[in-house]
């Protein structure tokens, strides 16, 4: 396409990754979000499990068993002229190494908060990424069709926990048993409180915020004390900011309840106006690539064994940085500088797919994998070659040894290992003497579906022996000596064969030091 056409197309994404606590209700709001794109025509509930009735963007069968996401799932829909992407991450803690790199490829984030819970600490972990990245944030305070804490306090909570703005764009008008509406201070008007059923129903206010036709809630004491609460906020609250929102320095907050798709649509129609487009991603060398540049690029953020189950396939996740893609194309792969051709290419929406044929900066596409990329390639075309920046690596600190319960599938459990290991979420180590297998995660959750995976996906079943807490430390291969392993602090190798000691603890690392005082031992390799 030409560089107009190309420019309105990159214009039209908005591209983001919903962040939150556990149980805040992120899966239910991403369903409403689907349905207003009229992708699903009905929002399952990720209560409803015998029903069968799930959660669209939780597909894996351990995510059905237990109603958390544990992978991000991407989908895409269109909506008032534009073209959204929402990545759904995993809101467990022990998986926020894969929400780190998915907050990577994003240009905004969604912030779902339980009225009840107020910030929560995986939240205020997630937040800080975003504020790192200066990405703008929209904070949906959701489940108000429950009891929950006062909104002032909510508000206040955010400027206090996570020192960031909040302009609050909505305000409740009752909260559970007793909810009947919400003031909208952006738009100037009130939304009725309804089920689902019933469609929105919204009542005009005049330039002075009062009613222009009979108001239903004009009899209810709380509806007065609403309207003093608002004149409150407009005069002492922070002031509606667009360039504030863009810097990522104030957040709009809205209320409403993902589970009655009350006040989504209000959220979604105000996101899509002050969110950004696609913007100029960093390079290693310290150089920006703006979206609409005639190369194609894009780096890989997540690789995903198996999400059909009938191909036992691998995909990985590409965030397009530049250009346009085109099924078939031939790119370089910046690590190996070797010439690849896509030809199976994939869009998402959960667990139905369909080829994609073209798309543009800001787009997620899937390219079908036979174990050519790994998390955090960048791939491109043109002459001149091109690597994004790196993706944040977490340094694990659970470690279990696995093996196979059947000797007679060693296959299968290599093949299990070697893929689901590629995705990024546990790290997998050798012990240099024997050559056993360590696995090494950020938290116990992901041994579980580690686990899980083994046997539902390959056929093996594993036996898993805890090893504890360790520290991880790698180790110059020129300064190493394999004498200097023991108990306290084992030798073993990571999976691209570097050295690396596993302390038991911090004495034992500093007991190390003392004894080699010229060996130099690192976190990161």
């Amino acid at each position: 396409m030409d560089t107009q056409t190309l420019k309105q197309a990159v214009e039209k994404r908005r591209t983001f990754a919903i962040i939150s606590h556990p149980d805040a209700g992120k899966t239910t709001i991403t369903e409403q979000l689907l349905l207003f794109g009229g992708v699903v025509r009905q929002a399952g509930t990720v209560k409803a499990k015998k029903s069968g009735n799930f959660a669209k963007s939780d597909w894996m069968e351990i995510e059905k068993k237990r109603g958390i996401s544990v992978t991000s799932s991407v989908m895409q829909f269109d909506y008032a002229g534009k073209r959204v992407n929402i990545l759904d991450t995993p809101g467990h803690e022990d998986f926020s190494e894969d929400t780190y790199r998915t907050l990577m490829a994003v240009d905004s984030a969604v912030m779902v908060i339980d009225s009840a819970k107020g910030i929560e600490p995986q939240t205020k972990k997630l937040f800080k990424i975003c504020k790192m990245r200066g990405i703008p944030i929209f904070t949906f305070i959701n489940k108000l069709d429950r009891d929950g804490r006062d909104p002032m306090d909510l508000v206040a909570e955010l400027e206090e926990v996570l020192g960031i703005e909040g302009y609050a764009m909505n305000w409740p008008i009752g909260m559970g048993k007793g909810l009947k509406g919400l003031y909208d201070i952006y738009n100037n008007r009130i939304e009725l409180y309804r089920t689902e059923d019933k469609g929105e129903s919204f009542l005009p206010l005049d330039e002075e915020g009062k009613l222009a036709v009979a108001n239903p809630l004009e009899e209810e004491s709380i509806y007065q004390q609403v309207l003093e609460e608002v004149e409150l906020i407009k005069g002492a609250g922070s002031e509606f900011d667009a360039d504030k929102i863009a810097h990522g320095e104030l957040t709009p907050v809205f209320f409403g309840s993902a589970l009655t798709n009350f006040g989504v649509k209000t959220f979604l129609d105000a996101y899509l106006q002050f969110a950004p487009a696609p913007s100029a991603h960093k390079t290693e060398a310290g150089t920006e690539v703006a979206p609409t540049s005639e190369n194609f690029s894009g780096f890989i953020f997540k690789i995903q064994a198996n999400m059909n189950p009938n191909h036992r396939d691998r995909i990985a996740f590409v965030r397009i940085c530049s250009g346009e893609f085109e099924r078939g194309m031939d790119v370089v792969l910046n690590r190996t500088g070797k010439k690849m051709r896509l030809s199976n290419s994939t869009q998402f929406m959960a667990d139905s797919r369909e080829t994609v044929e073209t798309a543009v900066a800001g787009d997620i596409i899937g390219l079908y994998d036979t174990g050519n990329f790994q998390i955090g390639d960048t791939i491109y075309t043109g002459k001149k070659a091109l690597q994004y920046e790196k993706l944040p690596q977490f340094t694990p600190e659970l470690f279990m040894r696995v093996t196979a319960k059947n000797v007679m599938k060693q296959k299968s459990f290599h093949k299990g290992i070697q893929q689901l290991v590629q995705e990024g979420a546990v790290q997998l180590y050798q012990s240099y003497s024997t050559g056993d297998y360590i696995l090494g995660a950020v938290g116990q959750l992901q041994f579980e579906v580690f686990q899980f995976r083994m046997a539902n996906e390959y056929n093996s079943e594993v036996l898993m022996t805890p090893m504890g807490h360790k520290t991880a430390r790698w180790i110059n291969p020129d300064q190493l000596d394999e004498k200097m392993s023991s108990s306290r602090n084992l030798l073993v190798k990571d999976r691209y064969g570097a050295p690396l000691f596993l302390f038991e603890n911090d004495f034992a690392e500093r007991w190390f030091k003392d004894k080699y005082p010229d060996v130099e031992l690192t976190s990161k390799l």
